[in-house]
Order: structure tokens, then sequence, then C-alpha cells
């Protein structure tokens, strides 16, 4: 820098260093604002926008391809260029060099000018090493694969003991029984006639601690015949997965834990008077507690899948195993634990509680609704004239009256069927009713003559019809 150029600097230096403003608390003020405001920020970002949940990590996973976050891909595409013996040369020299030129730019460029067009080298410098680092960014997340990252996305304790009892339903239920309880274990090969203890007992739950269930749930115990679960044993479940697992049957069975008041809300409603079930309340959570572990792609099932609204309905190589109004729906006839060609009884080891069973039967006599507005529509035919009555189909438990349909009026059994065809009795003589007849004209002189009526035929009652085994329809 010359002399003269030097001395201007540093009278413009003086002067506005007299009308500037002081640092204290002018600037301090300043500051203070900005950073209030960015605080502000943070929290209605972290309030209103939050983080999105990820899976917790999992080392045994050897699908997921490990990324850094964005800020960094610059470094982590450099070292693509540098492998093996020389990726201290991405990591560390470049790296340097770049940060040690912005450190001594202020030495080495010494421009007394400040305006952007005349400072050339500092701004080339600059440039350079930000167009680099979009590059590096931009190259680096084109050459990441999609990927959706799998396992549980729980946060609080709730979520993980719902996620839980989605995961043991869909992993535990065949084996172990929908409530924990063991006993023979039925269709599931390697496993086939086993009786297994129960694992929600005391003896169980006071005496292993959740670390010991999540060891055992990703090992197993080969030597019982129990394979592993986790996907460092070539399992299915991730350690939040299993982490979710043994927070559901730690709440559920273990009466020393009190379950959140916001986990309490999983349980199969019952119905209350007059309500009809509907499949998105009542249903689902009763497949998915106690059919879904058998009924999924993988599983030998005639390829009846229970995942979905559509599936119960429609999958199978017996469908529809299910068919709106027909209580003799395969479905409802397995439930009875009968054996019949589109398979055996469900659930093959245990029979359900009377009580789910019903909620079925009225489920699929009321049409099967998806949802609780559903089922407020009428289903089938209805009744148009006074006494009149659906026709009652087949019941799956030979002498076992059905159901009767909710709102709609039908006669008692003890009331005789009389056809429609059939006339009523006369009760008056054609003396007492002379205008039933139509009189003919006389010849004069002559007293006109009724013409008696015919005898009026006394109808035969119709039997009552019944079902098998005697008992009258209702």
């Amino acid at each position: 820098m010359e002399e003269k150029h030097k001395q201007e600097y540093l009278a413009k230096y003086k002067q506005a260093k007299q009308k500037g403003v002081k640092f204290w608390p002018d600037i301090i003020y300043k500051d203070l604002v900005i950073s209030v405001a960015l605080f502000l920020i943070l929290i209605v970002l972290a309030t209103f926008v939050g983080v999105a949940n990820e899976p917790k990590a999992d080392p045994s996973d050897n699908s997921y391809v490990p990324r850094p976050e964005w800020y960094f891909l610059f470094l982590f595409q450099l070292l693509k260029y540098f492998p093996g013996a020389l990726e201290w040369v991405g990591t560390t020299i470049i790296p340097g060099i770049a940060v040690l030129a912005l450190l001594l730019l202020p030495f080495y460029d010494r421009n007394p000018y400040r305006h952007w067009k005349k400072r050339i080298f500092a701004i080339s410098v600059m440039s350079v090493i930000v167009l680099g680092m979009i590059a590096l960014t931009i190259l680096a997340s084109a050459s990441t694969p999609p990927q959706a990252e799998t396992g549980t996305l729980a946060v609080t304790l709730p979520e993980k003991i719902s996620s839980g009892g989605d995961l043991y339903s869909i992993q535990c239920v065949e084996c172990h029984g929908a409530e924990g309880e063991g006993g023979e274990v039925k269709g599931v090969e390697g496993m086939e006639g086993r009786i297994l203890a129960p694992i929600n007992s005391k003896d169980v739950m006071y005496t292993r601690t959740d670390e010991t269930l999540a060891n055992i749930i990703s090992y197993g115990q080969p030597d019982s015949g129990m394979p592993g679960f986790g996907k460092a044993y070539n399992g299915e479940l991730s350690i939040a997965d299993i982490e979710a697992i043994v927070n559901f049957m730690r709440y559920t069975w273990d009466d020393r834990a009190e379950l959140p008041k916001e986990a309490q809300g999983g349980a199969i409603p019952t119905l209350a008077a007059g309500e009809v079930p509907n499949y998105e309340k009542h249903i689902q959570l009763i497949a998915k507690k106690y059919c879904v572990s058998c009924h999924r792609s993988g599983k030998t099932n005639n390829n009846y899948w229970i995942g979905s609204y559509d599936e119960i309905l429609t999958s199978g190589d017996n469908a529809p195993n299910i068919i709106p109004g027909d209580l003799n729906s395969n479905l409802i006839r397995m439930l009875h634990r009968e054996e019949i060609d589109a398979g055996g009884p469900m659930p093959p080891s245990k029979a359900l509680k009377p009580e789910l069973i019903t909620m079925f039967e009225l489920w699929v006599q009321a049409g099967a609704p998806l949802t609780a507005a559903d089922a407020t529509i009428p289903i089938g035919p209805q009744a148009t004239e006074p006494g009149a009555m659906l026709t009652p189909t087949a019941t799956s438990v030979p002498g076992t009256p059905l159901p009767q349909p909710t709102g709609i009026p039908v006669p008692t059994a003890a009331k005789t069927v009389v056809p429609t065809n059939t006339p009523p009795p006369a009760k008056l003589s054609a003396t007492q009713v002379p205008i039933l007849n139509t009189p003919t004209e006389p010849p004069v002189g002559q007293t006109p003559t009724q013409t008696p009526l015919p005898p009026t035929p006394t109808p035969t009652p119709t039997p009552t019809p019944t079902l098998e085994g005697g008992t009258p329809y209702p």
C-alpha cells in the first residue's frame, strides 16, 4: 500500500470513528435483538415443525447405506477421490489448505479498497472454495441411493407400547398366543405339537430384565426351537422393534409396571347397547391381535390375508371368505371350529372368546361395514308392511338360532303363519248378509229369492318352520 493511500485511509477512518456509534450499548443492543429473534424462530420451528423421527441406529442392518448430514456431504464426496492410503489427503491436507487460505487472506491481500469490484483476488478465492463445496455436495446427493429406513419410529412410551403390540401380534402370536398364554403350537413349521410355557407369568416377567428379554427375542432360543428375530441373526426386527416389543410385554403383563393412560386405548372396545360393530373400530383390532400373525405374506394360509379391509373380504384361494349378510361364510364357520374345504378351526390353537365371535357375526350380519357411519346404513331387504320379516339364513352352528337384525320387526316363533291366498273364515250367514249376493230381477208376481253362499273352507294352520334340531326360526 502506498503512503498516500495509507494516509487517506487513516483520515477517513478517524472521521468515520467520530461519527460512528458506540460498541456499548449500541452495537451490543443490535446483536441482542437479532439473537433473541433467531432464538424465537428456533422455538417456533421446533414446536410446530419439529424434526422427522428416524429409527434408532442399528449396526446389524447391513442394508443401510450410511451418509453424513447434508452440510458434511462435500467432505464425504471428497474422500471418493482419495481412496485407500491417500485418504488423509482428502480429510486433512485439502481442507486444511482451504481454511488456512481464508485465515491468511488479510495478510496476503493488502488491497485498501472495500468495494467488491475492486477485490478481485479475494472474491475469486472465496468463490472457488464455495463453488467447490456446492459442487461436491450435489455430486454426493446424486450418488446416494434412495432407501427407506425401516424400524419402529415410536418416540414416546405409549407409542412404543402400541407399536410393540402390533409387532408382537405379527411375530409372536402364532406360537406364544395373543395373551402370552403359551400352549400347544399348531401350524408352525418346526414347532408343530410343542407345548410352550406362558410368557405372561410372574415367573417370567419378575425374573427377566428388559435386556434379557431383548436378547432372547434377538438371538432366539435355538435349542428350544425359537429362531432369532434380530437382524443380526437373520431375523426381521431392528433394535427399535425389539425394544418396542419388550415395552409391550413389560407394561402389559408385569403387574409392577403401571400402564400409561395414553396407552390404554388399544384394547378391543365392547359393544354399546344397540351398537353395530364395524371394521375400523372393532374387527381390525381383533384381526390384528389374533389373526395377522398367520394370515400375512410368507405364511401357509391359503393366501388368505387379513391385514386390511379389502384383504379380509376378497383375498384367499377360497374367496370370498366373508360374504356380507351371510352367517354361513367360511370365516364364521372356521371361527366356530368347523373343518371345511376353506380351512380348519381358527385360530388353530385356541378358540376366540365367545364375545369376539359374536362381534364377528354381528359385523357380517350387518353387511360388514367399514366405518361407524357405514354401520348406521340399513343393510339388506327392508320391511315394507306390518309383520314383514327378513328371510333368515342358515346358522353357523346347527341347532342355534340366528341373532336378530337390529331395528327390524320380526314375529315370534309362536305365531302361526297363515298363507295370504287363503280366504278368511266366514263368521256371518247368508241371511245376515244379504248384500253379499246380487239378486236378479224376478218375474212379476213372484217373491225374490236369495242364492245361498257356498260353504267356506276352514284354513289349515301351517306348521312353524324350524331349523335342524327342532329350534324354531327366530
